[in-house]
């Protein structure tokens, strides 16, 4: 099995509005808490999990769309940005395995651990 780490790697850029289209893939009782900007995609936080839509090709109309359930997530670490460091990471650990997501500075790694905590404490 490949690592997770290399299969999913993405940045979060900054905040951004919630998109119209997330409705389209949200179930019952399941309500967006932030979005985020990554280079060619977002991301959207939920009540239950994490949604990441990966644009493919030229034209980006192909989408792969990542869920993780925050019910999968076991552990997860959080590092703030240093003096000289770009970007914040956040590591979650599933039932699937390990990833990160690194945040640009703008990006509110503290915020991002309220939701996240709030969810799966």
């Amino acid at each position: 099995m490949a690592e997770l780490g290399a299969i999913m790697t993405w940045t979060f850029t900054g905040e951004t509005g919630i998109p119209n289209e997330i409705g389209e893939i949200l179930v019952d009782g399941e309500v967006p808490e932030v979005a985020y900007k990554t280079i060619r995609d977002v991301a959207v936080i939920t009540n239950k999990r994490i949604i990441i839509a990966d644009k493919q090709g030229i034209t980006g109309k192909k989408v792969e769309v990542y869920t993780i359930p925050f019910k999968s997530i076991v552990m997860y670490s959080s590092e703030n940005a240093g003096l000289l460091d770009f970007n914040a990471e956040l590591e979650l650990w599933t039932r699937a395995g390990k990833f990160k997501l690194n945040l640009n500075r703008g990006v509110d790694i503290r915020k991002l651990d309220r939701i996240i905590g709030k969810h799966i404490l």
